[in-house]
C-alpha cells in the first residue's frame, strides 16, 4: 500500500483551540515510520493552508452564529476533497491528519467522488448537528449531517454526497444532543453506543460496523476521532467524554478495519489537542491505531 499523509491544521470548526497542532504532533509521534514498518510506502503532502481565526469574522457566514466559519470551512473541505480524491485516483491511500472533525466533510467529498462509499465513524460523538439544531454552532459537530446533505446542508454541493446513510456506521458513540439523537433515527444510519460495546464486545461491534459499511458499497472510509477512547487513554483530545473505548479495545477496533484494508478508501485520524495531551501520549497513541488499521500485529 502507498501512503500519502494530508494534514490539515484546522481548529475553525471547535470553541477550544489546540487541535491545530495535531497533524504536527502525530507526525513528530513517528507516524512515517510507524507506516514503513508495517511494509507500506509513506510519502508527505505536507499541510493544506488553513485560516487562522483570529483573521477571520466566525459569524461572517449564511448562518451567522449557527455554523461559525462556515465559509472558511468550506474553502478548507473544498481543497481537501481535491487532494483526497487525487490521491485515490493515483491508486494511494489518503491518510488525512486532523485538525477538528470537520476536516471529515472534505475527506469524504473527496474519496467518494469516484466510489460507492461507506463510512465507520469512530466517534463518542454522532456529529449530527445542522445549524438549525446545534447547541454551540461548532461545525465539527455537523460534518456526518453535512455529508449527508441533511437540511440546510442539501443546498451545499461542496459538502453533500451521495453516501448512503444505511452504509454509515456510528461506532462509540456516548454523547448526542436532543435532535442530534432524533435526526440520526430518522436519517437510519446504524448506531453502535458503549452500552452495545459492553454487552457484545468491541470486535463483534466492529466486525458489524464495516458489515454495514461495505453492503453494496466498493470503499470505506475510516474517520477515527480520538475521544472514541475514554480520556484516561486519550487525554489530548478536543472533546472529551468519560467512559470511552480502553487500550485494547480501541486496538481491537482498528485491528477489524485491517482485515477489510483491501475496500479501505480513505482514513483519518483527528481531534488530536496536544495543549491537553501528556506527553504527547495521545498522538503517539494514534500512531500505533493507524498501524493496526494497517496490518500491524503482535504475532
Amino acid at each position: 500500500m502507498n501512503v500519502r499523509l494530508i494534514g490539515v491544521p484546522m481548529d475553525l470548526g471547535a470553541d477550544r483551540r489546540g487541535v491545530d497542532m495535531g497533524p504536527s504532533a502525530i507526525r513528530y509521534a513517528g507516524l512515517a515510520d510507524a507506516i514503513e514498518g508495517v511494509d507500506h510506502r509513506c510519502t508527505d503532502h505536507g499541510d493544506l493552508p488553513v485560516p487562522g481565526p483570529e483573521t477571520r469574522d466566525r459569524t461572517g457566514g449564511q448562518y451567522g452564529d449557527r455554523a461559525k466559519f462556515l465559509d472558511e470551512t468550506r474553502e478548507v473541505c473544498s481543497a481537501l476533497a481535491d487532494e483526497v480524491a487525487a490521491t485515490v485516483a493515483d491508486g494511494r491511500l489518503p491518510l488525512v491528519l486532523g485538525g477538528d472533525h470537520s476536516i471529515a466533510i472534505g475527506s469524504m467529498a473527496g474519496a467518494a467522488r469516484d466510489h460507492d462509499l461507506g463510512v465507520v465513524w469512530f466517534d463518542a460523538h454522532g456529529d449530527f448537528n445542522t445549524p438549525s439544531t446545534s447547541p454551540s454552532g461548532n461545525v465539527h459537530g455537523m460534518s456526518l449531517a453535512a455529508t449527508l446533505g441533511l437540511d440546510e446542508f442539501a443546498d451545499h454541493d461542496w459538502a453533500h454526497t451521495d453516501i448512503d446513510p444505511e452504509n454509515v456506521a456510528l461506532v462509540g458513540v456516548r454523547s448526542l444532543d436532543d435532535a442530534e439523537r432524533e435526526a440520526i433515527v430518522d436519517a437510519g444510519v446504524s448506531v453502535y453506543t458503549m452500552s452495545d460495546i459492553d454487552e457484545r464486545g468491541l470486535p463483534e461491534v466492529a466486525e458489524d460496523a464495516l458489515a454495514v459499511a461495505t453492503d453494496g458499497t466498493d470503499g470505506v472510509h475510516v474517520s477515527l476521532d480520538m475521544d472514541f477512547l475514554d480520556p484516561n487513554e486519550a487525554p489530548g483530545v478536543g472533546t472529551p467524554v468519560r467512559g470511552g473505548v480502553t487500550y485494547r479495545e480501541a486496538h481491537a477496533a482498528m485491528e477489524e478495519v485491517a482485515d477489510h484494508r483491501e475496500g479501505l478508501v480513505s482514513l483519518e485520524v483527528v481531534e488530536v489537542n496536544p495543549i491537553l495531551d501528556d506527553h504527547n501520549r495521545t498522538a503517539e497513541l494514534g500512531v500505533e491505531l493507524v498501524a493496526s488499521a494497517l496490518g500491524e500485529r503482535i504475532l
